[in-house]
């Protein structure tokens, strides 16, 4: 999988590329991520990328020029005519849909991914409109720019793609992860090796929608908090059960709007109403 993030500060990307999972797939020829500084596709001698908004008003706005010609060198097909399944081009706006690694799932399938990050007070509009699939945002808040972002979404996809973590079900059984029911059927379905066709784990949901549920290790006992007994028994049933309720306490606690969608079966339900309650 190919990533291209157009920015004017590549220098930005040194740290957040060098360490980890993303280090390792690009060395492992997993995944390439190519920078491209946004200023070499200017054409005055002050390489300018931004100007004054029509209208009036604060900040000023990244040029459409300069953000039109990065694209278009990189061979990306044109919006009328481009294959979303391939190559998809992503601006990275406060403005955008939520990332989401409903998200993340979706861009793990596609080929090529072409990141856009604005700054200052936003992009003019003519990106979006015709050269941009997709305006994605990491959260409700407003960062500088787009190159966090970017970052974030780069890693979340990584992460996704086969082979790039140690243990594939480490991408399967986590916080916004996939049902049992779904992860049974992908696997029975599994006809290449970009699946593992293995059984699911005895002791382990699939989140549905939830956030994961607490993880304990070595020592069982530190500064007089025990690891609760059910992890240490080895009935996989129960334990099973107590990660599913803690999962379901910690995302009512935490997110619980993330319950309006969440797959919950009937046991769920009736464990949330009596912690409610």
């Amino acid at each position: 999988m190919r990533f291209d993030i157009i920015t004017i500060f590549p220098d930005f990307f040194d740290g957040p590329f060098r360490y980890g999972v993303l280090s390792r797939a690009a060395n492992a020829g997993i995944v390439d991520i190519a920078l491209h500084d946004l200023r070499a596709f200017t054409h005055d001698r002050h390489k300018t990328v931004d100007d004054r908004p029509f209208g009036g008003g604060e900040g000023m706005v990244l040029k459409a020029e300069p953000l039109f010609d990065a694209v278009e060198s990189l061979g990306v097909a044109a919006k009328a005519v481009r294959d979303p399944a391939k190559e998809t081009v992503i601006l990275l706006s406060a403005q955008g849909q939520r990332f989401t690694q409903t998200v993340a799932h979706d861009l793990a399938q596609v080929e090529r991914v072409v990141l856009i990050c604005g700054r200052y007070e936003g992009v003019d509009e003519r990106v979006n409109d015709l050269l941009a699939d997709r305006e994605l945002s990491i959260g409700d808040y407003v960062l500088s720019g787009g190159e966090l972002g970017a970052a974030v979404i780069v890693d979340a996809v990584t992460r996704l793609l086969p082979g790039v973590l140690g243990n594939a079900d480490s991408a399967r059984f986590e916080s916004f992860g996939r049902t049992d029911s779904s992860l049974a059927a992908r696997q029975q379905a599994a006809s290449d090796e970009s699946l593992e066709a293995t059984t699911l784990p005895r002791s382990t949901h699939g989140a549905g929608g939830l956030l994961d549920y607490p993880h304990y290790t070595r020592p069982a006992d530190f500064r007089g908090v025990p690891v609760p007994d059910v992890l240490a028994g080895g009935d996989h049933a129960a334990i099973r059960k107590w990660r599913r309720e803690r999962a379901l306490e910690k995302t009512l606690r935490n997110r619980p709007d993330l319950l309006t969608d969440a797959d919950l079966t009937d046991d769920d339900r009736r464990f949330l109403s009596r912690l409610r309650k």
